[in-house]
């Protein structure tokens, strides 16, 4: 299992994580939903469930559960900056296409 963080995610995750001192981590994975199938979710997790696991990534706790596991091994989360739009941005080997809005994604 590989998840990979940019140092620009790595800082924006920390920051998350400092502003809730009682997160367990930062939660990692992804849900139906959109026009192409699955969406992604980044989100603080108070708690590991009975079907997550958890990876130290360069320092930060990413908890995944294990549904999501297969759909984003291999994944590098950036966070990027365009104008006044801030946003986690993911580079998934295993998306085989996105929707127009990016929102989205197929897996084949």
């Amino acid at each position: 299992m590989t998840i990979s963080i940019t140092p620009t995610a790595n800082q924006r995750m920390r920051q998350f994580l400092a502003q809730s001192p009682s997160a367990a981590g930062v939660r990692f994975g992804v849900k139906r939903t959109g026009c192409s199938g699955f969406a992604y979710v980044v989100d603080l997790a108070e708690a590991a469930g009975a079907e997550d696991q958890t990876f130290q990534i360069d320092g930060v706790p990413v908890i995944v559960d294990t549904k999501s596991l297969p759909l984003v091994d291999g994944t590098v989360i950036d966070f990027q900056r365009q104008g006044l739009n801030a946003s986690f941005v993911f580079h998934n080997p295993n998306a085989t296409g996105e929707c127009g809005c990016g929102e989205s994604f197929t897996v084949g």
